[in-house]
């Protein structure tokens, strides 16, 4: 990762730098990271702060809130950290020191809960000597849930608040916090047209919005074997030649991708949605991970 940081810093090193790429420059530098929506709402944010803000960004958990890409929590984490506003974040690490420490039972599948925890938060907060106090409390309370009080095996003997612990004292802390509504896991079988040339010039299609890898280029994507072959001229049918399929594994899915490569001479087109990309093309592009492996190979 911290490649990928100096990487992306060294060519956009600034909020002004980040507004004025392309979508295309912001994905190729992020290519390899995942969670690319981070990335489309790293560059909005950017383009957001330039056009309403002048290039200075906000600093008020309310103003910040209202940038793309950041939420109630991680406005209060920028707005506490940066202007030493009173104001509390409540993300994973965070949720889980409050509702252990607290005893705090109630399920967070329910937004009233949900409230209720916000509140606790805010009445935690120091009170004075704010600019001092605020960033110490906020980047605490973010460590101590990273680094000791962890979703497994938490590590309670070295922990500053084991004893105002209520799941400590009650030998159960990994009982917390009480969240009964989760992300099913999904699968799906996917089939990669690897149309290419002999001179290594590869087809590539950019993903819809939404859906998996959006904006994002791709090799032609199908449902099935039955569809990538119909998609193509009849002629091009005996070519084809199945890889071996493998796994990638997203956030809340599994993909199950197999790649089926056609050579074709350099004339030639692909009847599906897309364009040609030669060698020094596409490795600049934003790729998925798995799709940029599969090239380099």
């Amino acid at each position: 990762v911290i490649a990928y940081f100096n990487r992306f810093l060294q060519r956009l090193p600034n909020v002004a730098a980040l507004a004025a790429a392309s979508a295309d420059e912001v994905m190729g530098l992020w290519s390899g990271l995942g969670y690319y929506s981070r990335a489309r709402n790293l560059h909005q944010c950017a383009m957001e702060v330039v056009r309403t803000w002048g290039g200075k960004f906000p600093n008020t958990a309310a103003q910040l809130e209202t940038l793309p890409g950041i939420g109630r929590s991680t406005a209060a984490a920028i707005a506490s950290l940066c202007f030493s506003e009173r104001v509390a974040i409540l993300d994973a690490n965070v949720r889980r020191v409050l509702t252990r420490v607290l005893g705090f039972e109630a399920d967070l599948a329910s937004t009233v809960n949900q409230s209720l925890l916000w509140a606790a938060a805010t009445d935690l907060l120091p009170l004075r000597n704010l600019p001092r106090s605020m960033p110490r409390y906020t980047q605490g309370m973010m460590d101590l849930g990273a680094t000791v009080c962890l979703p497994r095996q938490p590590l309670c003997p070295v922990c500053p608040l084991a004893d105002l612990c209520e799941a400590r004292l009650a030998g159960k802390p990994e009982s917390f916090p009480v969240l009964t509504r989760k992300l099913k896991r999904t699968s799906q079988s996917v089939w990669l047209l690897w149309a290419r040339t002999r001179g290594a010039t590869v087809w590539l299609q950019r993903r819809p919005t939404p859906g998996v890898w959006a904006g994002l280029y791709c090799l032609p994507w199908f449902d099935s074997r039955e569809e990538l072959v119909a998609s193509l001229p009849p002629r091009h049918h005996a070519s084809l030649h199945d890889m071996e399929a493998f796994k990638h594994v997203l956030t809340h899915k599994d993909l199950h991708l197999h790649p089926v490569r056609l050579l074709l001479p350099s004339n030639a087109s692909v009847s599906t949605q897309g364009q040609w990309f030669d060698a020094d093309q596409w490795p600049g592009l934003g790729l998925p991970a798995p799709i940029r492996v599969l090239l380099q190979d």
